[in-house]
């Protein structure tokens, strides 16, 4: 496989550092001040403000797969998420970010037309936001087929009961679908047909956030990452993603791209604090000598 970037990748890499280095890094103060403010729950007026800008510089939806209307593969999009991920709020300046992505894509490649027009053209819009709800706190839930959360056919419903942990993006205001992985079949002898995906829209009665997730003390305002019970949550049946048992096979298609978006990012990520280490080495003076 050659991994060369493209004359048009290298074009965007161009654009997209100047981008970061024009409107990103010099509001990180902005960003932070709101963050650690009393109103971190809310969206972050930097983002929002840059947004503008992200859409006109031409840096909208990257992520988009050119199997389903963008005009990047994984690979060419990889080396972009490298530099946004320099900044760990800046993906959601250009509609980059997780887990919006993922589902955006679970919703393309799996979702009836009216599942996309209902959810997904407000998200590629970036008017609403998402989360997706897999891990539970009960059981090793790297595995899916471990999953415990009931999703049970009623007549024309689903009702679904379960404990999710760490569904990120759910503590944004803005969140407005779930995607729910569950179990509509757990007596499947393929343990890989008992899970189902269906769309859950926030708000719907049965659901009780119960508390944010803090990570290594930080609770990731507004993002957040929340422990959500669902009590008796009833949603038509039609919200269900691909088909009933379609479940393992929707997570491995969502989760296999992410899985590069997301070390791309955190490459990234390293790249700069090293950067920053570097410089500070050369800065430091110690006991009367550089360090």
């Amino acid at each position: 496989m050659n991994f060369d970037y493209t004359p048009k990748v290298q074009e965007l890499r161009q654009r997209l550092m100047a981008f970061m280095a024009e409107h990103v890094y010099p509001n990180e103060g902005a960003w932070k001040k709101h963050v650690t403010g009393e109103n971190r729950w809310q969206p972050v007026p930097v983002i929002e403000e840059l947004k503008k800008e992200g859409r006109k510089a031409g840096l909208w939806n990257l992520w988009r797969p050119k199997s389903h209307g963008g005009t990047l593969t994984n690979l060419e999009y990889a080396p972009l998420c490298e530099i946004m991920g320099r900044e760990h709020w800046a993906p959601e300046v250009f509609n980059c970010s997780a887990p919006d992505t993922g589902n955006m894509e679970a919703l393309l490649k799996y979702g009836t037309p009216e599942h996309i027009k209902q959810w997904c053209e407000p998200l590629l819009e970036g008017k609403i936001r998402s989360a997706f709800l897999m891990t539970e706190p009960a059981v090793a839930s790297s595995d899916a087929t471990n999953i415990q959360t009931r999703i049970k056919r009623e007549g024309n419903d689903y009702v679904i009961n379960g404990t999710k942990w760490w569904s990120s993006g759910a503590g944004d205001p803005r969140c407005k679908i779930y995607i729910v992985m569950g179990k509509t079949d757990p007596d499947n002898t393929s343990r890989h047909s008992q899970q189902s995906m269906v769309l859950v829209p926030a708000g719907t009665p049965g659901i009780n956030i119960k508390r944010f997730l803090p990570v290594f003390g930080y609770d990731d305002a507004p993002h957040g990452h929340m422990e959500i019970e669902l009590k008796d949550v009833r949603v038509p049946a039609s919200n269900v993603l691909l088909g009933e048992g379609r479940g393992f096979e929707i997570a491995q298609g969502r989760l296999g791209p992410d899985r590069i978006h997301h070390c791309m990012r955190l490459i990234g990520q390293a790249e700069r604090a090293l950067e920053k280490m570097c410089k500070r080495a050369t800065q430091r003076v110690a006991f009367g000598r550089p360090v």
